[in-house]
């Protein structure tokens, strides 16, 4: 069977559900939770979230960072997650994880989770949700139609989100096609 295409959560019991599922039903829950609220609350590809290491976003005295920098260019604003980051450092001592990498593979610290490992735990989400729609890519495109949606539509703002020049494009990695469209049109008072 072939796997429909990734699109963004845009039901608000739908998101609870995911990240309940997450966060409770792996044993690794809590840093499966952070990776997908990382990469929503910051618009990160998931190469990039686990590209993260410990100290780009934790200071020395264990305190979560204003920015973290990916690159010179690239800072990410971390006060909308400081509370899950706090949270996840409180896990990490808890289990005595002691990495390098903010999220760590449990089978060799020293490396960070995979990519390919994130999208294996997103496909048993889909799995035990029975959503077919779900991938590694899923935390970013949820995090940009949130920020679409509570910006009042403010297409430009989320282009430069996501680095992107076109806007079809982006309305596309959105999951607003022409139906949406015809939905909201639908809504309008043409008196």
């Amino acid at each position: 069977m072939k796997k429909a295409k990734i699109l963004p959560i845009k039901d608000e019991q739908i998101l609870k559900q995911v990240e309940d599922t997450l966060l409770n039903k792996f044993q690794y829950g809590m840093r499966n939770y952070t990776i997908f609220q990382v990469g929503k609350m910051t618009l990160l590809r998931v190469s990039d979230v686990l590209s993260l290491h410990y100290h780009d976003v934790f200071d020395e005295q264990g305190k979560v960072k204003l920015n973290a920098y990916l690159n010179s260019s690239t800072a990410l604003y971390l006060d909308p997650l400081e509370v899950d980051l706090v949270r996840y450092r409180l896990w990490r001592e808890t289990h005595r994880i002691n990495s390098m990498w903010l999220f760590p593979s449990m089978q060799n610290q020293q490396k960070s989770l995979s990519p390919h490992q994130y999208y294996k735990i997103m496909q048993k989400i889909g799995d035990l949700l029975d959503l077919d729609y779900l991938g590694t890519d899923t935390m970013r495109k949820t995090g940009a139609y949130q920020i679409y949606q509570q910006t009042h539509h403010n297409i430009t703002f989320v282009m430069k989100l996501l680095n992107y020049t076109s806007e079809k494009r982006t309305l596309t990695y959105l999951g607003l096609n022409d139906i949406n469209q015809q939905t909201l049109l639908d809504t309008i008072d043409f008196k």
